[in-house]
């Protein structure tokens, strides 16, 4: 009998050690990913939970109902429906919520494979309810990419929160290692990333490929595909940035992936606006603080505050306080103008690239503005004036500081002398003869062809430097300057370094103390050598303009041929309705300032009389052109039946849209006889004045801004009922004006002359024409109306 295995009999059903280990391993890792996935479902049940208890709670408020009542509705609901609880929970809270994943819910469901859709929109509103129940925004970003960003491939994501110094802080990231989000926790201002591109663009950024772009962002080596960012706006101010990571490149996405984006971005805003900032964020509400500091500078200032729809969104900035530096352009107090809105009280800063632009762009992204040079218009009795000056714009929590100091003279008449310095090639120099200092400008040094590190040439040893032939004639010039103590000039040939021969203009004059020493040279160089050769072209040029004086006068006899056939100097007077109407036109003195006054009269269909005086800027072909579209549009639309205010509100229209930068002025009535009431409204221009029983009266009814200046404008209406003999003048400043008067004296000058005269209607306007004190040598208009 031979002797049995080893392996046989009940020793070789125990397995070798390799094999328990091995299956021990095996068991742990099944027990590891089971309990992973009962906390991922686990995670699923309480984020569906907290969805279902939002629909829940919609449903207590419509319905009116408890809690429990309100669960058994949900249930009957998704029953007869045929959807699960989840689902019409997401449903539920789309009817009643209204905002922007509402459209993206919308769009979603409405796009071919609603399971799909209705999935997404599942995901949308579970990532929101997450991100509401979050307790920072760590939370919120885990929440967004787990939920809503994963599903469409993204990896990872980071929120971003914007200072007021345009700087960029993670607020919550996911996806990332830890040391990747310790290192980009903090970019300063001026660092280029996509999320600063989104910041000041206020507008979604797609970068395709990130490795390709070479901008740098958090996780750019692990994740160098798709990369977008979308700025999370709450209020008009761009809060944030939503930064989203694809580990590939992406195809182009539909519409509905790119509203997703911009829904879980405003999602990001209202999380920012909600959870507590991290520690050290300067953002926060410092208008006080603002006040005191705006108090202690020594420009103008305002403190602006966003003023906010009903609805959240930006409308404009009140003006929470002015300091004490403050001049308005206007001239208005500053108890005035504190309160107003920004709009309200400077509407012309409404324009693109003007104050309100600037000061909305600082506000959205914390990005400061400067500008040394900026127009700011304000309306002066309805006239717009302009200043120059440099602007500062800077947001401070959610609030705006506006600096800003007008160009004063002395600034104004050197930046005017370095200008016609560069301009006109002109160096100066200043020579301490005692101390041998040289002081040139940069123009002297450019002029010499020098570099500005290098020595100036002394006065003394100019005539190393100029052509041998010039030798003799700068001897001479500085003989005069520094041995006879005179002033002297002579011109010269100068040699420069570089080979380059330049014809020099030299002017100088010493400087001397009491007892007479001298002590300084100053003086000027100027590059002439263009002289000759404009010399030259100056004759060539003599022919051109004799033939575009030809062409000017030629204009100037068709402007007045125009002029004349349009607007005669008299017309037969009109009388119909008990009403006498007569107009007197004086065109200018001197041809060439041919001007675009105009007057019109005429019976309407409607029986009414159409009244109207009016005034161009400027002269020439294109005044007298302006006119006669102004004149023919006016008539035009009085045919409509319309009030004197909305005939100026359309003319205001023609005059800004349909015409080539035409502005005017006018008055417009309208007088009906039956009732004898006289309806008018004016723009910019000088009041009627009615004279009545031997008074004559300034009108002092509606205003209006000049035609031509606004896009769009308001003219309200004043009524006067004329009385038997009551004479009514509608008039151009050409009657009036005097360059050494102001509007008023020569207003009053034509109410004593109206009210001292009692005749007939066709001599009481020559009579004005004949003793106008007026010296403008403007056109002059003049419609008298008289009740019979």
């Amino acid at each position: 009998m031979s002797k049995p295995d080893a392996t046989d009999g009940p020793l070789s059903a125990v397995p070798p050690r390799t094999a328990v280990v091995g299956t021990g391993l095996t068991r742990l890792a099944a027990t590891v990913e089971r309990l992973s996935r009962e906390v991922r479902e686990a995670h699923a049940v309480a984020d569906g939970r907290a969805l279902i208890e939002l629909a829940k709670g919609v449903l207590v408020e419509r319905l009116g109902c408890g809690p429990a009542e309100a669960a058994r509705q949900l249930a009957l609901l998704a029953e007869q429906a045929g959807l699960g609880q989840l689902e019409l929970a997401a449903d539920v809270i789309n009817q009643a919520a209204r905002d922007q994943l509402t459209e993206v819910a919308g769009e979603l469901l409405g796009q071919p494979g609603e399971g799909a859709g209705r999935s997404a929109v599942v995901r949308l509103r579970t990532a929101e309810s997450g991100a509401l129940a979050a307790g920072d925004t760590q939370a919120v970003a885990e929440s967004l990419l787990e939920h809503a960003l994963a599903p469409l491939g993204a990896t990872a994501v980071a929120i971003w929160s914007a200072a007021m110094d345009a700087s960029l802080t993670l607020r919550g990231s996911a996806g990332f290692v830890a040391e990747e989000a310790r290192r980009w926790r903090y970019v300063p201002p001026g660092i280029a990333t996509p999320a600063r591109r989104a910041l000041t663009e206020r507008a979604d950024v797609w970068i395709p490929d990130l490795a390709g772009s070479g901008l740098p962002s958090i996780g750019r080596h692990e994740l160098h595909g798709t990369r977008v960012t979308a700025p999370a706006e709450s209020g008009g101010r761009v809060v944030g940035v939503l930064e989203i990571c694809w580990p590939d490149e992406l195809p182009p996405q539909p519409p509905q992936i790119r509203r997703q984006v911009e829904a879980l971005a405003e999602l990001c805003a209202h999380t920012l606006e909600s959870t507590p900032a991290v520690e050290g964020d300067p953002d926060g509400p410092v208008a006080d603080e603002l006040v005191d500091l705006a108090e202690v500078l020594l420009d103008p200032a305002l403190v602006l505050r966003p003023h906010l729809s009903p609805t959240g969104e930006l409308l404009d900035f009140r003006i929470h306080h002015v300091n004490n530096r403050f001049v308005d352009l206007a001239g208005r107090p500053r108890a005035t103008v504190t309160g107003m809105l920004l709009l309200e009280a400077y509407p012309l800063a409404a324009g693109e690239g003007d104050l309100f632009d600037k000061v909305e762009h600082v506000h959205a992204t914390g990005e400061p503005f400067r500008s040394e040079r900026m127009a700011l218009t304000a309306l002066v009795d309805q006239v717009p004036l302009s200043v120059t000056a440099g602007v500062g714009i800077s947001r401070h929590g959610d609030s705006v500081l506006v600096v800003w100091r007008v160009e004063d003279e002395t600034a104004r008449l050197a930046n005017l002398l370095h200008h016609a310095q560069r301009l006109g090639r002109i160096g100066g120099f200043e020579e301490d003869v005692v101390g041998g200092r040289i002081t040139w400008n940069s123009q002297l040094f450019t002029l010499y062809g020098l570099e500005p590190t290098e020595d100036p040439v002394p006065l003394a040893a100019l005539a190393k430097h100029c052509h041998p032939d010039d030798t003799a004639t700068i001897t001479r010039f500085l003989r005069t300057v520094l041995h006879h103590r005179r002033a002297g000039s002579t011109a010269f040939r100068f040699q420069r370094q570089d080979g380059i021969v330049r014809h020099i203009r030299v002017v100088a004059e010493p400087v001397l103390d009491p007892d007479d020493h001298l002590l300084a040279v100053r003086g000027a160089y100027q590059d002439v050598s263009a002289q000759h050769w404009t010399e030259v072209a100056l004759s060539a040029t003599r022919d051109q303009l004799a033939h575009t004086e030809q062409q000017a006068a030629e204009q100037s006899r068709l402007a007045l041929q125009l002029q004349r056939a349009i607007m005669p100097l008299t017309q037969p007077s009109i009388e119909a309705f008990e009403l006498q109407v007569a107009v007197r036109y004086r065109p200018a003195e001197q041809e060439h300032l041919v001007g675009g006054d105009w007057y019109d009269a005429v019976v309407l269909p409607s029986k009414q009389i159409l009244l109207s005086v009016g005034d161009i800027t400027g002269h020439g072909i294109k005044g007298a052109t302006g006119m006669v579209v102004l004149r023919n549009a006016l008539r035009g639309l009085a045919a409509t039946g319309a009030g004197p205010g909305q005939l100026l509100c359309w003319l205001n229209l023609v005059a800004h849209h349909l015409t080539d930068n035409i502005f005017a002025t006018a008055v417009c009535a309208l007088y009906d006889p039956e009732t004898r009431v006289l309806r008018w409204a004016r723009a910019g221009h000088p009041p009627p004045v009615l004279v009545r029983r031997g008074t004559a009266t300034a009108l002092t009814g509606p205003r209006g801004v000049m035609l031509g200046a606004i896009s769009e404008a308001g003219y309200d209406e004043d009524e006067l009922v004329l009385a038997p003999e009551d004479t009514l003048l509608l008039y151009t400043d050409g009657l009036i004006e005097r360059r050494d008067s102001d509007l008023d004296e020569c207003l009053n000058w034509l109410l004593t002359a109206s009210a001292g005269y009692d005749g007939p209607l066709e001599r009481r306007l020559d009579h004005l024409l004949d003793r106008s004190p007026a010296d403008t040598d403007d056109d002059t208009c003049i419609v008298g109306v008289r009740l019979i």
